[in-house]
């Protein structure tokens, strides 16, 4: 399960930095959608890869951390893809607005000789 989920990890690192450096911006939207799941990914890997474990621990029950999930990352995930939504979203409005002002979704406004 870690080498699955580490290739994932990797995998869409990688994808999200070869798409950041691509020169459309909708190319570059899509690379920070994927790194922000990479992340999601990595920071939910930290809160332990344990399956059927109940994120509460019980009051008045001797404790063993090992056989509970960290809640923490769990909620840290949520919470960082509520909030790349809102930023993608954002993203998408500035991206309209700059090729309905400039006629070009290049990253630098400009087209380069011999692209389309």
């Amino acid at each position: 399960m870690e080498i699955v989920l580490a290739l994932g990890i990797g995998i869409f690192t990688a994808s999200g930095i070869w798409l950041l450096f691509r020169p459309r911006t909708f190319q570059v939207i899509i690379g920070l959608c994927l790194l922000s799941y990479a992340v999601n990914l990595f920071i939910l890997a930290m809160g332990r890869l344990r399956m059927d474990a109940p994120p509460i621990i019980e009051r008045g029950v001797a404790v063993d951390p090992s056989q509970y999930a960290d809640p923490l990352p769990q909620a840290l995930v949520l919470t960082a893809i509520v909030i790349s939504f809102a930023t993608t979203a954002l993203l998408l409005v500035v991206l309209l607005a700059s090729r309905g002002q400039t006629g070009t979704d290049h990253v630098d406004g400009e087209e380069k000789d011999g692209e389309p």
